[in-house]
């Protein structure tokens, strides 16, 4: 039998966790669209392949995927806020 190696997918946590919160969903649950996360990864992918066009190290990517990924869920948090009051 052939099958897939177990790391395969070793290392796109970060990403996925990254293309759902910005594409709207969100992480306290009830919220989000196959179509905003497949927004979201688009945005993302375009991010990656840009930051490696301008030779940003690996570090830094992730550094500015956090970024971002806190960013999407400051701004849901002030949302949900906003929407309750």
């Amino acid at each position: 039998m052939i099958s897939g190696a177990p790391t395969l997918g070793e290392g796109y946590e970060l990403a996925s966790i990254a293309a759902v919160v910005i594409g709207g969903a969100s992480l306290m649950g009830g919220r989000g669209t196959i179509w905003g996360t497949a927004l979201g990864l688009l945005l993302i992918q375009t991010l990656n392949n840009g930051l490696d066009i301008l030779i940003v190290p690996a570090y830094w990517q992730n550094v500015i995927m956090g970024v971002l990924i806190v960013t999407a869920v400051a701004i849901d948090v002030w949302a949900a806020k906003h929407r309750i009051a």
